[in-house]
């Protein structure tokens, strides 16, 4: 007897994405030359639960792909099923997987689960529907990826992945054979609980930074990984420094915090090498924030004080820009999700950041400080209308690629009542086609376009439509799991540039009827009905030649300094009379306040760790005395006094630490240092 499938639905977090979902279309658009066709990137229709014939089964979607490109020119495109369907990965490696096909497309490998492997299978490629697979993993909800340089020894560069689950937080593994095989799963790769879209960048050999919000502060927490990310617990910093959490965080239950976009380390060659940089989108002041206002302003946190290695580093915030009132950017936001940011390689920072409307670049020589006037990226027929989903990647000297989502319509990419005439939840005018309806809902491509002189003041850019078909009709939700639009393409796509500077995109597409739609959903298979069950899958498009107008030399962009005024930083063990080890790591500084503090006690088993910078910093002889609130073993409401003692000699220093907390929690000890340094500036 044959089997009939029966949707499964599945719960997602945050601005993750659902597994089903339903939309539809079907018309083609002029693809510009210089781009290979458009390829689908295989994925299985469904994924049985409880054998190869069900008797469940979840919907398989490619949402959300994330795509690098490594120094050796190996693409990686990975996607996420939703939680707990997992994550997928494709790879194209030209020595194993061979040279790109007559039309310019790319013979992808399909290397399986990588957040499934070793935990609910033997390895990763082919671990779906296979007898062995119940069709669930611990992750799915979103996925970022990360290349690194070469390893010394293999010559192979190593690959990074997070995953976000429903509990703990974030699952985070890592390969070093291009995808073939990973490291079993880490489930708690993120030191708070309750976490939300999680990002990571790369530099060196082994070194990646994750970032992700703690949803009970709505900070932004950055932690780093000295293995491959395998783990993230050899640093630690908060990107919303303490001036700017007013504006951005949660002050109130109903404050609107913010957006964060994904981590970026400065690889260039130059003197800002190794910097660390977070753009995010936040209201422009705490009235803003806590009146519950769109997020109509910029900002970019900046890391100068990680190139000092410690296990602990600060954030100072630079404001890029705030939209005006009665403007687009004011009404809409410019949470039209995500902003993004990019480093090319003379270390110039470029931000872009959608307001519903068009799609927006500034461009800083200097880390931050100061940035240019914004200018409008998307031209032509995409002026005035939707236009979202924006991210950008540079190299060389000026070299940026912006990629975004456009429709054909005038209005909010969120509108129903326009977007989508006859929709059941709009309230505008009824459609005339009857279920065929999605004739006339608005029509979305993918668009393109690259400047050779980014950091100018007055950058040049020239569009593209790299899509080659229309791959969504309707509206496009910029909310989230909030969102009362549609979320067929969830939230994001990226682009990548390898080492011949060409562009490669992946962007997820549902404009087929699901193969299985007679018996999905509503059982409805027509190609115009938006009662369809849809077939989504990550899509890619590569650039065939580089712009010959690249320019590969010149100057820099200017390091800034790192902080100035009264400092304090330490890093070491204390030994307790028990003969155990307490690790602490503190940078804090005066003027402006900022600082960051950790301590460990393992025999106690306490891991603090501080919340929103610190509260005061006092200096007394050869003590310095620095306060804040904290998280103990990821719970917020602690508060910490820590006094440092720098008298010289690492045996003579010492560190006392005092916590108070819910119940009456009362922790404290005192030490002398048995390795490490107190560093006083007062």
């Amino acid at each position: 007897m044959r089997s009939r499938w029966r949707v499964i639905a599945v719960v997602t977090v945050m601005t993750g994405a659902a597994l089903i979902l339903l939309m539809n279309f079907d018309s083609v658009s002029a693809q510009m030359p210089g781009f290979s066709p458009n390829q689908e990137l295989a994925l299985p229709y469904l994924a049985p639960v409880g054998g190869p014939s069900g008797p469940e089964a979840f919907v398989v979607r490619g949402l959300e792909p994330s795509v690098r490109t490594d120094s050796q020119g190996t693409v990686y495109v990975s996607s996420i099923r939703g939680v707990p369907g997992g994550t997928d990965l494709h790879r194209w490696y030209q020595a194993v997987d061979g040279p790109p096909n007559a039309d310019g497309t790319l013979p992808f490998k399909y290397e399986g689960q990588p957040d499934n492997c070793g935990i609910l299978t033997n390895g990763c490629a082919g671990n779906v529907g296979n007898t062995t697979n119940p069709g669930v993993t611990p992750g799915g909800g979103d996925v970022d990826i990360a290349v690194n340089a070469p390893a010394p020894g293999t010559n192979v560069p190593n690959l990074g992945l997070v995953s976000l689950s429903l509990a703990p937080g974030v699952t985070a593994t890592h390969s070093t054979n291009r995808g073939d095989s990973f490291t079993v799963p880490n489930l708690v790769a993120a030191l708070i609980p309750g976490d939300d879209r999680q990002w990571i960048d790369g530099t060196g050999s082994n070194l990646i930074y994750q970032n992700y919000h703690d949803v009970a502060t709505f900070n932004i927490e950055v932690q780093r990984s000295n293995d491959g990310g395998q783990t993230y617990v050899n640093g630690f910093g908060e990107a919303i420094d303490p001036k700017t959490f007013a504006a951005a965080g949660n002050v109130t239950p109903t404050a609107t915090a913010n957006i964060a976009g994904r981590i970026q380390v400065d690889r260039s060659s130059c003197g800002t090498r190794g910097s660390l940089y977070q753009i995010f989108v936040a209201p422009d002041n705490v009235t803003e924030n806590t009146g519950g206002m769109p997020m109509r302003s910029v900002y970019v946190g900046v890391s100068n004080d990680v190139k000092k290695g410690q296990r602990v580093f600060t954030f100072t915030d630079h404001k890029v820009f705030t939209s005006p009132a009665g403007s687009p950017g004011a009404a809409n936001g410019t949470d039209n999700i995500f902003p993004a940011l990019a480093v090319d390689g003379l270390g110039y920072l470029y931000a872009v950041w959608s307001d519903n409307s068009n799609i927006f670049l500034s461009s800083s020589g200097d880390q931050g400080k100061t940035w240019t006037a914004p200018v409008q990226v998307n031209q032509g027929p995409t002026v005035g209308k939707a236009n979202v989903f924006p991210w950008v990647a540079a190299d060389s000297n000026g070299h940026v690629v912006v990629v975004w989502l456009g429709d054909n319509t005038v209005g909010n990419s969120n509108d129903r009542a326009t977007l989508e005439p006859g929709h059941p939840a709009s309230q505008g005018a009824a459609c005339s086609s009857g279920n065929t309806c999605m004739q006339e809902w608005a029509q979305w491509n993918v668009y393109m376009a690259e400047s050779v002189n980014g950091h100018s003041s007055t950058p040049t850019f020239t569009q593209s439509e790299t899509s080659d078909h229309v791959i969504h009709r309707g509206t496009v939700s910029t909310g989230g799991l909030g969102g009362g639009a549609d979320r067929a393409l969830a939230d994001l796509f990226q682009v990548s540039l390898d080492p011949e500077h060409r562009a490669n995109m992946a962007f997820s597409d549902d404009h087929k009827p699901h193969p299985r739609c007679s018996r999905l959903g509503s059982g409805q298979c027509g190609a115009d009905d938006p009662r369809t069950t849809r077939l989504t899958r990550a899509n890619f498009t590569r650039q065939l030649e580089a712009n010959a107008s690249i320019v590969k030399g010149g100057s820099c962009a200017a390091p800034s300094q790192f902080e100035q005024g009264e400092q304090e930083a330490g890093e070491g063990e204390t030994q307790n009379s028990d003969g155990s080890k307490n690790d602490f790591s503190f940078l804090s500084y005066g003027s402006p306040r900022n600082g960051v503090l950790q301590y460990d006690d393992n025999s106690a088993h306490l891991h603090l760790r501080s919340s929103n910078g610190i509260a005061s910093l006092s200096f007394s002889g050869s003590c310095g005395t620095s306060a804040g609130n904290a998280k103990v073993n990821g719970q917020s409401g602690y508060a910490f006094t820590a006094v440092a003692c720098d008298y010289g000699s690492t045996s003579l220093d010492t560190f006392a630490i005092s916590v108070s907390g819910p119940k009456g929690f009362t922790y404290g000890k005192t030490g002398n240092l048995s390795s490490g340094f107190v560093h006083l500036t007062p």
